[in-house]
């Protein structure tokens, strides 16, 4: 059994009659077609990727812009109950009930 596999693993690593050759390097070289679609290729993704960066700081921006108007708001509510509470603690007479 070893014999005959031996023997087709020697067959099939045999060198071919006539040698074959590759393929022509003229003929296979992208040429200047294939140097457009690359450079259109590498442009094309420079474009997006300026465009990206353009949509993600925006979206940054708007973000710290939000965060901002919302702090504001939650100070001014915070302000707006605390002056509410002062208020109700003093009675019509102007003295202060906390004693």
């Amino acid at each position: 059994m070893h014999a005959v596999i031996a023997e087709l693993a020697i067959l099939a690593a045999a060198t071919p009659s006539p040698t074959p050759t590759g393929p022509d390097p003229a003929t296979v070289t992208p040429g200047p077609w294939g140097f457009v679609a690359v450079a259109f290729l590498a442009l094309a993704v420079v474009v997006l990727l300026w465009d990206m960066m353009r949509r993600i700081r925006r979206a940054r921006y708007r973000a710290q812009v939000r965060e901002e108007l919302d702090a504001e708001q939650a100070e001014g509510a915070a302000a707006a109950r605390a002056t509410r509470t002062d208020t109700q603690d003093v009675d019509a007479s102007g003295e202060d009930e906390r004693h």
